[in-house]
């Protein structure tokens, strides 16, 4: 008797790498900060390219950016940033390069003012994942009224690239919303 395949969000059927984003993290709470802050920077990297693009090139970014150690991006100076833009295996945009060190400068004052950028992060869902059911992917919404809020109020803070569709993705990414489709193996697994 072979292998039953299973099911998974349409999106991610893609290869492996699309498999194990979806199995292992999409949907998933994550509660560490240190991914929390990578997986913001990334959001803004795909901001008008694909998800897949970034992924294809996320282990390329965590040794371009010191593992996202905010207290070491912190001090990246202009001449870091002309290694970057020469850097072949990230995307070479000065803005969103900018923009990590930036949003390193404005996640560390988050941790400094709530304990952690968990606890600021995870209040816009008042530290719950928020369950959607939906068929398939076509009802998934692209923003809501809290990636709305959190937008606004990251780019009050500083925070650059954290539209409020690129914060509905990465609340999807780290499981603040949980968009798998009733018929995926992930939810049918949260059922049990």
């Amino acid at each position: 008797m072979g292998t039953v395949e299973k099911i998974r969000c349409s999106w991610s059927t893609k290869d492996k790498l699309y498999q194990h984003y979806h199995d292992e993290e999409w949907g998933t709470p994550n509660h560490d900060d240190q991914h929390l802050f990578e997986m913001l920077c990334l959001e803004g990297a795909q901001a008008g390219l694909s998800w897949y693009t970034v992924l294809t090139k996320r282990e390329n970014y965590r040794k371009a950016f010191d593992k996202w150690d905010a207290k070491k991006i912190i001090k990246y100076d202009e001449k870091k940033v002309e290694q970057l833009m020469q850097n072949e295996g990230i995307i070479r945009n000065r803005l969103k390069i900018n923009s990590v060190i930036t949003n390193a400068k404005a996640f560390l004052a988050v941790q400094k003012e709530f304990g952690s950028f968990d606890q600021y992060i995870w209040s816009f869902v008042n530290h719950q994942p928020i369950v959607n059911h939906y068929k398939g992917m076509s009802g998934v919404p692209a923003k809501t009224a809290i990636s709305d809020a959190m937008s606004k109020d990251l780019l009050k803070r500083g925070f650059k690239f954290v539209g409020s569709t690129i914060c509905y993705a990465y609340m999807q990414a780290t499981g603040m919303v949980d968009d798998h489709a009733e018929d995926c193996w992930k939810k049918q697994k949260a059922k049990k």
